[in-house]
């Protein structure tokens, strides 16, 4: 579960009143079919397994339709943005508030600013025009051989750049938009010119050339070739749940762990997924209580069992995989300034021969 950095009794309180409300007014949305249309058309990059099933509720709920197209983030931009006025898309679903916000640069989301949706959905995690909200939180963390590293030399991820790691760490591209966000929260805490010498080292400590996704630095942990790894939390918990058992055996070689938790650090870093309606939605009634259904109580709950991901929202308990992992503090930085400093981010990288 993640732990705010200090909440009361009566704003956890608040907090909950607020979410139950506005499950009861998503709940009554998608019940008043008779002001849907009968199809609603999403773009998505998740894939399909990480959505149907819940778009499929959607249709069995209310009688609208969801046809979907998946594919990957930063091609269904380009899609969106090439068709213009003449796409069928009313909803675009995608991973990481970077590909979010540059969907919004692009024009091609249009601002909502549903009450509902503000009330459900804390803002550190939507934007703050209603372009787009957060659906489900997933957070960067460390992973590490523990017959290698012992759990007391790790801290930050600041530490990461000290020489005591040389040719120990595994991370993919400079090119992924997961740690181009994750350097873009260090400026956002650090300044620029900390956070390139923040690279400089990590680059020096890299034990290979980056290169797969996180799942392959999970298993180069496994396998030896480094002894320490950056990775977003639920691809340990995939592979951990896999029906594969090379996936399951690599995952269980490794530990998680959660970085800034020290009282006077920030918290581990999160991102989003998100979705935001179209500019040109032609089904926008549809479009709306489709993103509201995606954070009610039972989608919220669903995403933290076959995603891997944490809710969005405080009130849902996470699952079994999550629980295991424990308590943890979060990083309360807004995730729209992850966009914001992200030409920065790419440019640091670059520069310090991160590829």
């Amino acid at each position: 579960m993640i732990k705010p950095r200090s909440m009361t009794a009566f704003l956890m309180a608040s907090v909950w009143l607020a979410s139950l409300a506005s499950s009861f007014s998503v709940q009554a949305q998608t019940n008043n079919v008779s002001a849907l249309s009968g199809e609603v058309n999403v773009y998505s990059a998740r894939k399909e397994a990480l959505i149907k099933p819940l778009l499929d509720d959607f249709t069995a709920q209310t009688g609208v339709k969801v046809n979907l197209v998946t594919g990957k983030g930063d091609a269904l931009l380009t899609r969106l943005t090439s068709e213009g006025k003449n796409t069928p898309a009313d909803v675009l679903i995608t991973t990481d508030v970077g590909r979010l916000e540059r969907a919004k640069a692009a024009g091609v989301l249009q601002a909502v600013n549903n009450q509902d949706l503000n009330q459900s959905i804390p803002a550190t995690y939507r934007d703050e025009a209603g372009f787009w909200y957060g659906l489900s939180l997933r957070s960067r963390v460390i992973v590490f051989n523990p017959k290698k590293v012992q759990k007391n030399q790790l801290s930050t991820y600041a530490d990461l750049a000290d020489p005591k790691w040389k040719r120990q760490i595994c991370i993919r591209s400079s090119s992924n938009i997961y740690n181009q966000s994750l350097v873009s929260s260090m400026i956002a805490h650090d300044g620029l010119a900390q956070t390139e010498a923040w690279i400089n080292g990590l680059v020096a400590n890299f034990a290979r050339p980056p290169r797969g996704g996180d799942r392959d630095q999970i298993k180069a942990v496994a396998a030896g070739q480094c002894n320490i790894a950056v990775v977003n939390s639920y691809y340990l918990g995939a592979m951990l749940n896999s029906s594969n058992a090379k996936e399951q055996a690599a995952a269980k070689k490794v530990t998680l762990f959660w970085p800034n938790q020290g009282e006077s650090e920030r918290g581990t870093h999160m991102n989003i997924s998100g979705a935001g309606i179209t500019q040109y939605a032609k089904n926008k009634d549809s479009a709306l209580a489709l993103v509201q259904f995606l954070s009610n109580d039972k989608a919220q709950q669903w995403y933290g069992e076959q995603n891997n991901e944490y809710p969005v929202r405080n009130n849902i308990t996470p699952s079994q995989t999550l629980k295991a992992w424990g308590d943890f503090k979060a990083d309360s930085l807004p995730v729209d300034k992850l966009a914001k400093y992200n030409t920065d981010a790419v440019k640091a990288m670059d520069r310090a021969g991160w590829k």
